[in-house]
């Protein structure tokens, strides 16, 4: 057994009430990597122009804030659309388009935001409360959204005047201020919305330093300077693209020759190397993120259609479900998969948070012997065959081959499936799987990290999972303000999970992104977004 790798950071999460925020702690800790989240343009001397070329190791899914479940559409649209708030490098909470935190009535059940005026979207259509009004009903009440169960029980969202929205609720929801820091606070053009409807994202229009150019399938996405933003004077470059580049050692040979000035999800196989090239800048930062199996336990219509039940062991016994998790020896995979970079994952509650307790980032033993017992309890033979598909990238690929060989101990039989990421996206959408490889980015309120995923009906529990015990948990604690119970909840909400096992966590990443020293204002935070929005070229020192 290999050591262990050490904790990376010591994280305290935002406490996310609907009023307030506070930053995410860091205490005191011995970290294996420094973190390094990149530097703001600032007063550094740049030159105006120029194509930033990122390397993008996956192609994105469609460019629409409500439908889009792609970590990679986040990056493209931090660069044309705006959100209502934003996340900064220490977890704070911050105005975008609003113009200050929401205020919240003493029931908890209306929520007031007041937005910007006098800016306009990049078709220059005029920003005001009833477009922010429009996107949010779009986002909550679109049949395709992916928004719906991040947004809490609304009962209506209405314009007061040109400068406030006001969302009203069935039930407080504690996470919206978090959940509009995302994609379901991007807003976009209401006369886009009306020309192109659900092939809105084929041109998607809203308001952000860049502007959507053009878009070719599996190679590239090009935005441009959009004058009409109100901060335009901080936008330094005349285009970003956006060029897919599925290999890690393809982005890391394009950075190193320049074609490319960023590229985003570094391979820790590449990382070392990397970091020592004075022409180029390793940035790091600690992730919100996990990685890990969806099982397919009755999502056979779609997601969020009524779960069926599925005529497999494994779909049908949790004791199987259970075996698999206790065949994998997270620790040992993650050391030598990726070179002491990444940490084993338990759960959704990132440790050492505000919101970790003994509960919630308990781990399963590696125990195949017992894994071996449930097997045998759930009259299953062994061995016991698993189709996983998995995005057909290196790293994901070494270690579902790593996965493979370890489990075979418990009484496993893996099936391995390449798979393109973005047909990923979508057989985990239709149901038509039986395991794959998925994560998630991760998000700043543990309800963005959990409730999406495992609320029964959610549009995103892809799994087909149904427990009126979590789904109480969760309300209770998306109800609440008060940290202490929130975490308390959480913890309870994992023991659940973990003995149901729709979903087996397996790892976290660190974020690595690497860019040339010749550009600057490259930025990435936590929340696992590369921001280029204000990015440039340095001045020539000669």
């Amino acid at each position: 057994m290999l050591v262990r790798l050490a904790r990376l950071f010591g994280l305290g999460m935002v406490a996310v009430t609907l009023a307030s925020c506070a930053a995410l702690q860091y205490p005191d800790h011995t970290a294996t990597h420094a973190d390094d989240f990149g530097t703001p343009v600032g007063s550094q001397s740049v030159r105006t122009g120029g194509d930033l070329v990122m390397g993008l190791s996956a192609e994105p899914d469609r460019l629409d804030p409500t439908t889009s479940s792609s970590l990679y559409t986040r990056y493209v649209m931090s660069s044309i659309c705006e959100k209502l708030y934003d996340n900064d490098a220490s977890g704070n909470l911050v105005p975008q388009l609003a113009t200050a935190l929401p205020a919240v009535s003493p029931d908890g059940l209306t929520v007031t935001i007041p937005v910007r005026t006098g800016i306009k979207f990049a078709d220059g259509t005029p920003f005001d409360a009833v477009a922010v009004q429009t996107s949010l009903q779009r986002h909550f009440s679109l049949k395709t959204s992916q928004r719906t169960s991040e947004m809490g029980p609304i009962a209506g969202i209405e314009a007061n005047g040109a400068a406030e929205v006001v969302i009203h609720y069935k039930k407080p929801f504690a996470p919206i201020t978090a959940a509009l820091a995302d994609r379901a606070g991007m807003i976009m053009s209401p006369a886009e919305l009306t020309k192109a409807g659900d092939n809105f994202g084929d041109h998607p229009v809203c308001v952000g330093p860049f502007k959507f150019v053009a878009r070719v399938p599996q190679t590239s996405i090009v935005v441009e300077r959009d004058p009409l933003y109100y901060d335009a004077a901080q936008v330094h470059l005349d285009t970003v693209t956006y060029r897919i580049m599925t290999e890690a050692n393809i982005r890391a040979a394009n950075l190193r020759s320049g074609d490319i000035q960023v590229a985003d999800t570094i391979s820790p196989q590449d990382a070392d190397a990397l970091e020592k090239d004075s022409s180029l800048r390793l940035l790091q930062s600690r992730g919100l993120n996990f990685r890990g199996l969806y099982l397919n336990i009755g999502n056979v219509d779609g997601v969020g259609k009524p779960a069926k039940p599925i005529d497999t062991p494994l779909a049908k016994d949790a004791r199987v479900r259970e075996a698999l998790s206790l065949s994998i020896d997270r620790n040992t995979l993650v050391d030598t998969v990726f070179n002491n970079w990444f940490e084993a994952a338990c759960s959704p509650i990132v440790p050492r948070s505000t919101y970790a307790t003994p509960a919630g980032i308990a781990c399963p033993a590696y125990d195949p012997q017992r894994a071996r017992q449930l097997l045998a309890e759930a009259g299953v033979k062994t061995p016991y065959r698993v189709r996983l598909q998995v995005q057909n990238t290196q790293d994901q690929l070494r270690y579902a081959q790593a996965l493979q060989a370890d489990i075979a101990a418990g009484g496993f039989e893996l099936d391995i499936v390449p798979t393109e990421y973005s047909t990923l996206l979508d057989v985990q959408k239709r149901g038509t799987y039986e395991a794959l490889m998925l994560g998630w980015s991760g998000r700043i309120d543990p309800d963005g990290n959990i409730s999406r995923f495992m609320t029964t009906g959610s549009g995103g529990n892809y799994s087909g999972y149904s427990s009126p015990a979590l789904d109480d948990l969760l309300g209770q604690a998306a109800r609440t303000t008060d940290t202490a119970r929130r975490a308390d909840l959480y913890g309870r909400a994992v023991q659940i999970i973990q003995k149901d096992n729709p979903y087996i966590y397996t790892y976290r990443e660190r974020l690595l992104t690497v860019h040339s020293t010749k550009v600057t204002g490259i930025e990435t935070y936590p929340d696992g977004v590369v921001r280029v929005g204000k990015a440039a070229f340095l001045m020539d020192k000669g």
